[in-house]
């Protein structure tokens, strides 16, 4: 028993030491967006507020519960600092649902406001960024989310579970894995919005609409068509979504505005299909199904 508490101490010690590093290589990195960035525009009033507020959310307070947490950290404790941070976790979640009409609304300012322009190239011309740009650390804190629920679990498994601090840990772990789960939703959710419209632009025309709520996009590929009558076997392109399948056709390679289009032949309605494996492998080549409606 003594030995396994000492190895616990020891694996638990590594990683309190480890996420105490990360947290201060985080909060540099952080410090270059709030100090170059969100105390200077504020100060300078060169974004409008509310642009303001859409591209940066709720960045500052982000960084304010890490530097707090990252104190606790420093004098060893442990378990109260990660009490504290994890009152302030909601501000994950928020940031994750506002950084896609963050990185919209910085673009649109870096092709109209020329003085925003200007001032974020000479702020990411600062020794202090290494060439990194605003950009690339505007989704530091999801990054961190990530990390965060691995060192926490880490913490759990090796800390004693008679322990009052196992049940803190515990707690902890479940408040990050919430949260992670959340902005995991918030980016499939995205993910597949743009799998959608990008099918859709595929699309000759608009007759098929492929943009629909509660639409998922599952997969796509090409496959072999057998038709009803002794012709050759017709190569399309097929798309499979949680609740149609439609198959496709590529457009004449010449024509003058449909060239790399793909034209719809048939959408089927899943609900209605019956699929049957007629012979062969399905999960490789040589496989034949068969799709049959009413």
């Amino acid at each position: 028993v003594e030995e396994q508490r000492a190895r616990w101490e020891r694996k638990r010690s590594r990683t309190a030491k480890e996420l105490l590093e990360t947290e201060h290589k985080y909060l540099e990195q952080l410090d270059l967006v709030v100090t170059f960035f969100v105390k200077i525009l504020k100060a300078k009033g060169t974004l409008k507020p509310a642009v303001f507020k859409t591209i940066f959310g709720p960045l500052e307070s982000i960084y304010s519960a890490s530097y707090v947490l990252s104190l606790h950290l420093e004098r060893g404790n442990l378990a109260p600092g990660l009490e504290n941070f994890c009152q302030n976790l909601e501000l994950y979640g928020y940031y994750a649902e506002n950084l896609e009409q963050a990185n919209k609304t910085l673009k649109e300012q870096l092709r109209k406001n020329k003085s925003f322009r200007r001032f974020k190239k000479l702020q990411e011309a600062r020794p202090q960024f290494q060439g990194r740009k605003l950009e690339d650390l505007l989704p530091l804190p999801l990054q961190r989310l990530h990390q965060y629920k691995h060192f926490l679990r880490d913490l759990q498994e090796n800390t004693s579970p008679d322990s009052a601090e196992h049940q803190k840990l515990a707690k902890a772990v479940k408040s990050v894995s919430e949260v992670s789960r959340w902005v995991q939703d918030i980016i499939h959710k995205r993910d597949n919005s743009f799998q959608l419209l990008r099918v859709q632009k595929l699309l000759k025309g608009q007759k098929t609409q492929v943009v629909t709520p509660g639409r998922w996009y599952i997969r796509e590929g090409w496959l072999l068509v057998v038709p009803s009558k002794g012709e050759e076997l017709k190569r399309r392109m097929f798309f499979l979504f949680s609740d149609i399948f439609i198959a496709t056709k590529p457009c004449h390679p010449l024509h003058p505005m449909n060239s790399n289009k793909l034209a719809c032949q048939a959408v089927y309605p899943l609900h209605q299909c019956v699929v049957d494996k007629v012979f062969g492998h399905t999960q490789s080549q040589g496989g034949l199904l068969s799709v049959s409606l009413p």
